[in-house]
């Protein structure tokens, strides 16, 4: 893709994130292929949009895309390898010497330039290629209920992803097309990409080092990659909590050139629970109580996420005490240990007109050793 990622989304350079997400979703809304059945170019067109968002809308990306273009968002790209080759170019130009000179923990510009792009320098000066890229990783939301975080679950997931074209097998060449000698590189499979006193080459980008072409695979464009759905089965595991991310291998962008796929990360959110709150490890209830059980105690039913236990009540139980049931919280991701669940006693005080109750708890009022409200200042 040679558009700027900018000028697909339709934005200044220094626009404001709310503004590149609104561009986004109406372009997308526009371009979606649900919208436009079999239109192969609404299609190529959503995959940009999406690819260009991707980029634009992550803030990491974006300061790597600007300061690096599309090679900063290759998989393995060191920015600061990158910044240390650029420094090394500018003393070229400059006229320096180079001989002696370190670059960070790099003795010479050949090994600052062989890690840039996934090359080393073998023993008669030649480079050995690295032919075959690594896909990029993809990150999804995906939003459960608080139940199911702390049970975990398996599911199946139909996603919209770029996958290998079937079409050429991610070649982006026309399988029944004649291959010819690539035009870009003469045949020799690599381009110049830096001067002064030594020569530097990299893959051809045209023809991915091969030196033949053919015409682009007409399913795809040329890319080698088209946009699909796919299903995928997931592990969530117990414990999961707001922000977590769940690993899923080899899920995510198809690999460049044969080489292994990216993978897929699930960012976890959590919907808010009527009665449940998380804490830490530590899971948090109110559970409302009789006067009767309070004052007396008793044996209660509490919901946990295992299911229903007995608990007792302690004789003269406050509003607000606090009942602990070790183990009965949340698994930790890591440790697989379980936090506690804190039950919070709510005593509920029955609405009546009878009198002769309103006589009795009346009488109550001379159980207090004082005023309920003595220590209430302001």
């Amino acid at each position: 893709m040679s558009e700027n990622f900018y000028d697909i989304l339709g934005v200044p350079k220094d626009a404001p994130q709310e503004k590149i997400k609104k561009a986004y979703r109406k372009l997308a809304r526009k371009w979606h292929p649900d919208i436009n059945p079999g239109n192969k170019e609404a299609e190529q067109k959503f995959k940009e949009i999406s690819l260009a968002y991707d980029c634009l809308g992550n803030e990491e990306k974006r300061k790597l895309y600007d300061e690096f273009g599309q090679e900063g968002l290759q998989s393995g790209f060191d920015a600061e390898k990158a910044r240390q080759y650029s420094q090394w170019s500018s003393f070229q130009q400059a006229g320096r010497p180079h001989a002696g000179e370190k670059f960070g923990r790099y003795q010479s510009y050949e090994d600052i330039f062989g890690d840039i792009f996934g090359t080393g320098m073998g023993r008669g000066g030649g480079f050995r290629s690295s032919m075959g890229g690594k896909g990029r990783d993809v990150q999804h939301d995906m939003t459960i209920d608080l139940i199911s975080a702390l049970r975990g679950f398996e599911t199946e997931l139909a996603m919209q992803k770029v996958k290998v074209c079937s079409g050429c097998q991610g070649s982006g060449t026309d399988p029944s097309s004649p291959i010819t000698t690539c035009s870009y590189c003469g045949g020799s499979g690599r381009q110049d990409v830096a001067e002064g006193p030594m020569h530097f080459t990299k893959p051809c980008p045209h023809c991915h080092g091969h030196g033949q072409t053919g015409k682009p695979c007409p399913t795809c464009g040329g890319s080698g990659q088209v946009l699909g759905t796919e299903k995928i089965r997931v592990v969530i595991p117990q414990g999961v909590k707001e922000g977590s991310k769940v690993r899923v291998a080899g899920k995510g962008e198809p690999g460049i050139n044969g080489g292994k796929p990216g993978d897929l990360f699930l960012i976890i959110h959590l919907k808010p629970h009527t009665f449940l709150k998380r804490e830490g490890d530590d899971l948090l209830m109110e559970l409302p109580v009789t006067v009767r059980e309070a004052m007396a105690g008793g044996t209660i039913d509490i919901p946990t996420i295992d299911g229903q236990v007995k608990v007792k009540v302690p004789p003269g139980s406050q509003s607000g005490q606090t009942l602990r049931l070790k183990g009965k919280g949340a698994t930790n991701v890591k440790t697989k240990e379980r936090g506690n669940l804190m039950v919070k006693l709510i005593i509920k005080v029955p609405k009546t007109d009878d009198k002769e109750i309103l006589e009795t708890v009346k009488k109550m009022d001379g159980l207090y050793d004082k005023d309920v409200r003595s220590g209430i200042r302001i």
